[in-house]
């Protein structure tokens, strides 16, 4: 039977056992990535030059070494606003000046985001104009960042605050049954969102207009017809008023798909390695993989809800984190320790699934493996290789990483494994 004392036992186990296997797994990614600094893999020898090489692994070490900033940040937040009394703190604060009920408790969401954003704005500041910048992809301006800024925080407020207020109500009055109704309205909200933001949000932040390359335009058509691929736009992002980055996705349901490249992968990779990048992209759509997805994350999501609404009623889950919960029964409180549950249950999440993480890494890397083998049905194979070698290059992303870093926290396959992958498929 948990208790209190038991719970936070508990909690503290797996806080420093993630936080010391994220270390070393660091740690293990910034020597292995520094001891092949020096020369670059054979295999890419004729591809890729040795100072693009030492780029890539100066950029990977720069990165890791702001995670290692990052991390204990991120613990002394989560300690200071549980076990060190900063939430409860709050909590109290917002009741005495607010009053018991809904507006203290939204007070407490508006408060704690505000709080995080900034603990972790500075971070953010000297990633993009520090660290971008040093390696020569950074393309946004102080001002364009304080926008976006001001942009996404109004978003965060018109979006999540009714959101959370529908919440709020649904665990108000349904009492025990609340997590299956909060489970679904959640799930509504994520499919009303995935609708609108490539028509209402996304063109907030970037300018999006039509393909105008004729001929380009005419290949990718002739692809999409192959796959059977119903759209409704082909667009070009100027991504390259924020970074030099290039990508390339869809969005949208049904007919109504949008393809939108970014303007920089357009404008370094030839059209038939923009080809298969597409037939890369669209491999995930044919093989389901988004549809995979997206049950596995409504089955974990229905799953996490059913688990908050045992443990919103355990005395033991306030007192175990450090907050001293509104009484179980005092109507005129319920709001709050709905509040305060749900804030406590995100905040330690992270904790037990950083351990789970490998699982979803394995069936990601897997579904890259197959949307390869799709594209290379598709489109040119040697079109595919050349085009991930020239966004290895431009990205810096490292030749070299430490294969158990890999394993455990990379989404995709590592370079010389994907593509040995790839010319497998081209031999077969």
């Amino acid at each position: 039977m948990l208790n209190a004392q038991l719970f936070t036992w508990i909690v503290a186990f797996f806080l420093l056992s993630s936080a010391a296997c994220r270390i070393w797994l660091v740690t293990r990614q910034l020597r292995h990535v520094m001891q092949h600094r020096g020369q670059v893999p054979t295999a890419f020898q004729a591809q890729i030059s040795l100072a693009d090489h030492q780029k890539a692994a100066d950029y990977t070490r720069a990165k890791l070494r702001l995670i290692l900033i990052e991390l204990p940040i991120e613990v002394g937040l989560l300690l200071g606003l549980t076990w060190f009394g900063g939430l409860e703190s709050l909590n109290q604060w917002l009741i005495g000046q607010l009053g018991p009920g809904m507006l203290s408790a939204l007070g407490l969401f508006v408060v704690i985001t505000v709080l995080a954003g900034c603990v972790s704005l500075p971070l953010q500041w000297y990633r993009q104009f520090h660290l971008e910048q040093a390696f020569g992809f950074n393309r946004m301006t102080p001002m364009l960042f304080v926008r976006d800024l001001g942009v996404s925080s109004l978003l965060t407020a018109c979006l999540g605050l009714p959101l959370l207020w529908l919440l709020l109500t649904l665990m108000q009055r349904l009492d025990q049954d609340w997590w299956w109704a909060a489970w679904l309205t959640l799930s509504l909200f994520q499919f009303s969102l995935l609708l609108i933001y490539p028509r209402w949000i996304a063109p907030l932040f970037n300018r999006f207009t039509p393909l105008s390359d004729a001929d380009l335009k005419a290949r990718i058509e002739a692809l999409l017809a192959r796959c059977q691929f119903n759209h409704q736009e082909i667009l070009v992002m100027d991504g390259s008023k924020r970074s030099s980055h290039g990508n390339a996705y869809f969005t949208g349901f049904g007919r109504h798909k949008r393809i939108v490249f970014f303007d920089t992968l357009l404008n370094r990779l030839a059209p038939g390695e923009i080809e298969a990048v597409l037939a890369h992209e669209l491999g995930h759509y044919k093989k389901r993989h988004l549809h995979k997805g997206l049950i596995v994350s409504l089955s974990l999501s229905l799953l996490l809800f059913y688990v908050l609404g045992w443990c919103l009623n355990q005395s033991w889950f306030y007192t175990g984190l450090g907050v001293t919960p509104p009484l179980l029964m005092e109507e005129t409180t319920a709001l709050n320790r709905y509040a305060l549950a749900l804030i406590l249950f995100f905040l330690v999440l992270p904790v037990f699934t950083f351990f789970f993480s490998p699982i979803f890494s394995v069936l990601s890397r897997r579904h890259e493996f197959e949307a390869d083998a799709f594209a290379c049905q598709q489109a040119r194979g040697e079109d595919l290789i050349s085009a991930l070698l020239k966004l290895y290059q431009d990205n810096a992303a490292t030749l070299t990483p430490d294969p158990l870093y890999s394993a455990v926290v990379d989404s995709h396959p590592p370079a010389p494994v994907r593509i040995a992958h790839i010319q497998t498929q081209l031999r077969s």
